[in-house]
């Protein structure tokens, strides 16, 4: 296991912020920490690094036990927070080069690492820009090749994508899968439900502290009661009609709005078929149809109540 936590609690007086957590992250994963601001993924990642300390649990790193002066081990790390980390003083070229050469002291071998940093996130017509100078975009950009130019093999990342441009966001997103494609291990923190599964191969959704849900995509969406919910332009459809929709089996909601039909149904095989079986038996004129399968904003719901985003 690359990084092995049992029994983590971590309080701030009398406020609980991880509640006895256990988890587990396997070499070559890109595992994703999922839950609302304040659900403890950053207080979870700090506890990581040792860069917190914590009042009970154990917390092992490529086997061996982390603590603030684990050098060994935080030389194989790289840390991409939330919070950009740059110097304003130093150019994109020499801000880079000076987190490298934090790990690296061979010159060349610095110089080449800083090089392929600089073409992996593509700011090689900005290396002599400052960071007041670079975009939200970009300056994420700098400080994510700041944090991985020495090539660790745990990586670690924040909430990287906040407040940027959606292309700067798929060009990060695409850099993440590179170097998980490279050998590195990443453990990726969002309350961004899309990014998490687009990414990750496995995820642990965090609520007050606590994981409350842990596996693939799949195995995390089967856990769950909801289906899917289907949406289809229908036209001339009476309040008895929807009232024999909302009867069939598996059905749990109807909406009828503006020639609009939503269906949301529980888990089901044959949820659509069924539906437009009685939708042409009772000749009903329709358009589009088209269906949305559960979110994890779904898991998320019907485990605690509460909408991811909320």
């Amino acid at each position: 296991m690359v990084v092995e936590i049992s029994n983590l609690v971590k309080r701030y007086g009398d406020l609980i912020a991880i509640d006895h957590m256990n988890l587990e992250i396997k070499e070559g994963e890109i595992f994703g920490l999922l839950g609302p601001n304040g659900s403890g993924k950053s207080t979870a990642i700090n506890c990581i690094l040792s860069l917190l300390k914590f009042d009970k649990g154990d917390i092992k790193v490529f086997g061996k036990e982390m603590s603030p002066t684990a050098y060994d081990t935080k030389r194989n790390i790289g840390i991409v927070m939330q919070n950009v980390a740059v110097f304003n003083e130093l150019t994109v070229y020499e801000n880079i080069d000076y987190f490298c050469g934090l790990y690296i002291k061979d010159k060349a071998k610095k110089r080449e690492l800083v090089q392929e940093a600089i073409d992996f996130v593509g700011l090689n017509e900005f290396r002599k820009f400052y960071p007041k100078k670079l975009s939200g975009g970009l300056l994420r950009r700098l400080n994510i090749a700041c944090g991985i130019a020495h090539k660790p093999k745990l990586i670690i990342l924040d909430e990287p994508t906040v407040a940027v441009d959606p292309q700067s966001r798929n060009n990060i997103l695409e850099g993440i899968k590179k170097l998980n494609q490279q050998g590195a291990t990443v453990i990726y923190t969002s309350h961004y439900m899309e990014e998490i599964e687009q990414l990750c191969t496995r995820i642990a959704i965090m609520d007050k502290g606590k994981v409350i849900a842990l596996g693939a995509k799949e195995e995390l969406k089967s856990m769950i009661s909801a289906g899917e919910k289907i949406v289809l332009e229908a036209f001339n459809v009476t309040e008895e009609m929807l009232v024999e929709i909302k009867s069939l089996p598996n059905v749990v909601s109807v909406d009828y709005i503006d020639d609009r039909l939503t269906i949301k149904t529980k888990s089901g095989k044959s949820n659509i078929s069924m539906l437009l079986s009685y939708i042409e038996k009772n000749d009903i004129s329709y358009g589009k149809v088209y269906s949305e399968l559960p979110t994890l904003n779904d898991v998320f719901l019907e485990i605690t109540g509460t909408a991811l985003r909320d």
